[in-house]
């Protein structure tokens, strides 16, 4: 007999109230294949020690965990798609299956569902996920946790065999169902639906909420400020995802209101793409005709929906309090972006701040004037000067040689390698990194279509634990 499960379940959103979410029925599917189990994830939260047949009854049948919800919650949210309000939208493929701890620090994490069925808010959707779009999700998440973004895990894949039709892929093709586990669900959108319907006591009983169980650290803070000290911890989440954004060569798509959780997590991966090549103007969703989600507006992009937060709640934090932290997130979104560039270089703070910003400036010349490989620069220069000869030896070791490249090689000398460069794993004896571009993820992809052939995903996600082991822990930024 297998061991019992270590998990300790919660119903802390429940508390909130029925006017926050609906109880729904999870799609019956005719089939249920394993496709994807987050084993490294699952020890996390106690669920490492489920059988096939308890994984699939619980994240694929939706089979309460003992102790948790009765039934799923289909979370009710509004928020601005595209700069445009929209009052309708919701879980609506979707709901929030469970509440685990983290075992190792204790934090309250979801398990959330995509492609689970319709609910109310599924309007004239299937409510149902296609199997490329779950694999791409896969993809996305073991990648950004990689390379040091907050992001939501991909916790499970299950095949349930029905052919669905899409526009933007041949279809009918395959479906599927995913559970992502995360930090929270409560997104910027939770609170303007609540703003819209004008219920100020539900935007306060939110807001002590989200203090108690993801910001436990201001319990402390006087009830007149609490509110001000929670708004300023979710623009320094929000700067960091930016900043990390941008230092990992992403691109999410659809930075949606309704995108953006309290927790600055990344999450919910539709037309995401990596940058292969420095391009601000670089965008990843075939219908984001003005590149309002380019690369480079990314942070301006989020900066406007932490607006649209501290909206909702500025009669709680005051206008003053307001406009001084909406004017702090670019201070934070500077200092977030020179420390992700360190943690992605393995190199210690310069004593001298200005050095720091002196790499990032330079780097972001280098890569604009050569157009040489985002991530095999970031890979050649792990440890900074110390990989010289490693540099030297790269596919793009001419651009080191150019004059375009003295700039960068003077502010890489300016800082010390990092204790945790990790500079002799097997990852960096590795001629090129391991990249997720768009051809890669089709032809994985095309593999699974044309041979149900697998292998070539299961190598990906091997390659990607190998760089995510390269890379921790974090040498700078935390």
């Amino acid at each position: 007999m297998p061991p019992a499960p270590r998990y300790r379940a919660e119903t802390l959103h429940a508390a909130l109230g029925d006017g926050f979410f609906d109880p729904v029925d999870a799609a019956r599917f005719p089939q249920h294949i394993l496709r994807y189990r987050n084993q490294r994830w699952a020890a996390r939260v106690g669920l490492d020690t489920l059988t096939e047949e308890e994984w699939i009854a619980h994240l694929g049948r939706f089979e309460p965990l003992p102790g948790g919800f009765p039934k799923p919650l289909a979370l009710r949210y509004h928020g601005h798609q595209f700069r445009a309000y929209n009052p309708d939208i919701g879980d609506g493929r979707g709901f929030l299956f469970a509440q685990l701890r983290d075992i190792e620090d204790g934090r309250l994490l979801d398990l959330g569902t995509k492609g689970s069925g319709r609910t109310p808010w599924s309007r004239q959707g299937d409510g149902k996920l296609t199997l490329k779009g779950g694999v791409r999700e896969i993809l996305a998440t073991e990648m950004l946790e990689a390379l040091g973004v907050d992001t939501s895990k991909s916790f499970s894949l299950i095949e349930t065999g029905e052919p669905l039709y899409r526009g933007d892929e041949p279809s009918p093709t395959r479906s599927s169902v995913l559970v992502r586990l995360s930090h929270s669900h409560i997104r910027i959108g939770t609170f303007q639906r609540l703003a819209h319907i004008g219920d100020e006591e539900a935007l306060g009983r939110l807001v002590t909420h989200c203090v108690a169980h993801y910001f436990p650290e201001l319990a402390g803070e006087p009830a007149e400020s609490r509110a001000g000290a929670f708004l300023e911890r979710v623009a320094a989440r929000v700067a960091r995802l930016a900043a990390r954004y941008m230092a990992a060569g992403f691109v999410h798509g659809v930075l949606n209101s309704d995108n953006i959780n309290i927790t600055g997590e990344s999450f919910d991966y539709g037309p995401w793409r990596f940058a292969p090549r420095y391009d601000p103007q670089f965008t990843a969703a075939y219908f984001d005709d003005s590149g309002l989600y380019s690369f480079g507006r990314q942070p301006g992009a989020l900066g406007w929906n932490l607006t649209r937060l501290a909206e909702t709640i500025l009669q709680q934090v005051g206008l003053q309090r307001t406009e001084q932290i909406l004017g702090g997130y670019q201070n934070h979104l500077q200092r977030e972006f020179r420390l992700a560039l360190l943690d992605r270089f393995g190199l210690l703070p310069a004593r001298d701040p200005e050095q720091d910003a002196a790499l990032a400036k330079t780097l972001l010349e280098f890569l604009g004037k050569t157009q040489t490989s985002f991530e095999q620069t970031f890979f050649d220069w792990r440890g900074g000067m110390a990989s010289r000869e490693r540099a030297a030896a790269s596919p793009q070791a001419a651009a080191y040689d150019a004059p375009e490249f003295a700039g960068m090689r003077e502010a890489l000398a300016a800082h010390e390698t990092a204790p945790g460069a990790n500079l002799d794993h097997p990852y960096f004896r590795r001629a090129t990194p391991c990249t997720m571009l768009i051809e890669e993820v089709e032809s994985i992809w095309a593999q699974i279509a044309e041979r149900d052939d697998w292998s070539a995903l299961d190598d990906k996600i091997a390659q990607i634990a190998s760089m995510r082991e390269a890379y921790a822990p974090a040498p700078a930024g935390g």
